[in-house]
């Protein structure tokens, strides 16, 4: 991919391009960010940490003015954070009935797979269940890991911290929809009938592509990355 490529992004609740270049710029921001986090939580020199704090300030003010985020929220995901700063884990079902895939559709209209980011008191299972309750309003049970995946290499969009996403082939149990405060509809679809509108910085159509995969092969050997 040459610097010239473009990916589109989303930030707020606007859809804009940015180059492979800038996302490159993105990618050293964020890990300048968690050289700053790991120097405060190791550090005990008080002149060092001041300068650790510095550095993660000012990577806040980069991401804030590549990311066209308000620098306060920049700061509240940056900056509250203590100790060593790892990747924040998010958890998606696919749950397959007739050969058709579910997806939930949210507020802004996007589909995507039922999920979002593994709760502190959860594990991958019962956070993968728990979503897929909240935004689809079925009861589950999760089968097996289809992939897991580094965010950056998929889902092109401005985030302050890495992202893992866990893709897990998930068998409804029973229950039933309805419309809440994230999700206003659910279907299911066929392969080559995806909607046009997913929301690709949360679940992209290879991602679901490969979720049809996954289903349709027994021997399905987990996706690492």
């Amino acid at each position: 991919m040459n610097q010239d490529q473009k990916h589109t992004e989303k930030s707020g609740n606007k859809t804009r391009l940015i180059t492979a270049n800038q996302q490159q710029w993105l990618d050293w921001i964020v890990r300048l960010q968690s050289l700053a986090q790991a120097g405060l939580h190791y550090g005990r020199d008080r002149f060092d940490l001041e300068r650790y704090t510095e550095i993660r300030d000012i990577a806040a003010r980069m991401m804030a003015a590549q990311a066209d985020l308000p620098l306060a929220r920049i700061r509240e995901l940056f900056c509250n954070e203590e100790g060593y700063q790892t990747p924040k884990l998010d958890t998606r079902a696919a749950i397959f009935e007739d050969g058709k895939i579910l997806l939930v559709r949210e507020s802004s209209g996007k589909w995507t797979l039922p999920g979002g980011w593994c709760d502190v008191d959860q594990s991958i299972a019962s956070n993968t269940i728990k979503e897929a309750k909240e935004e689809a309003g079925l009861d589950v049970e999760v089968e097996r890991v289809i992939a897991i995946d580094d965010w950056r290499r998929h889902n092109k969009i401005n985030n302050p911290y890495g992202i893992i996403k866990i893709f897990s082939l998930c068998r409804a149990l029973g229950g039933s929809f309805q419309p809440n405060i994230e999700t206003i509809e659910t279907h299911y679809f066929a392969r080559r009938e995806l909607p046009e509108n997913i929301a690709e910085e949360k679940t992209s159509r290879e991602q679901i592509d490969r979720c049809f995969d996954a289903a349709a092969d027994p021997s399905w050997q987990t996706r690492i990355e």
